[in-house]
């Protein structure tokens, strides 16, 4: 992928990253995070993975349907604060690897308590 298409997905990620934080949309949930924009190479279509933490499934593809339903909105408000002749088309997915993380990240320490002292080691 060449630089240019890697400084227009990040300037993409920051500026929907602003746009949903600012949404009113109650079915919106407000631990919505942006992970990845991929733009195609004709400027036509944007996949936007988007991480929503929360323990319950529903509240997580609530908010990505609520994304999909705005993205003439969204798009609109990206065309006027980016300046771009090209607008994508979003399509917003679910991506799960933060919530993924923290689930392992849990597991490991859980690991570590159920083991005793961490400290310890085998030639004591």
């Amino acid at each position: 992928m060449s630089v240019r298409y890697q400084r227009m997905n990040e300037e993409i990620k920051k500026t929907l990253s602003q746009i949903i934080r600012e949404m009113k949309d109650p079915r919106i949930s407000p631990m919505t995070t942006i992970v990845g924009v991929e733009v195609t190479n004709d400027l036509k279509q944007a996949k936007v993975r988007v991480s929503v933490y929360d323990k319950e499934q529903s509240p997580r593809e609530e908010t990505v349907a609520a994304l999909n339903g705005a993205e003439g909105f969204i798009a609109r408000e990206v065309g006027r604060r980016m300046d771009i002749r090209a607008l994508p088309k979003f399509k917003f997915l679910l991506d799960d690897s933060i919530a993924y993380s923290v689930h392992i990240s849990q597991v490991i320490d859980q690991l570590h308590i159920n083991s005793g002292d961490p400290k310890k080691t085998e030639g004591e």
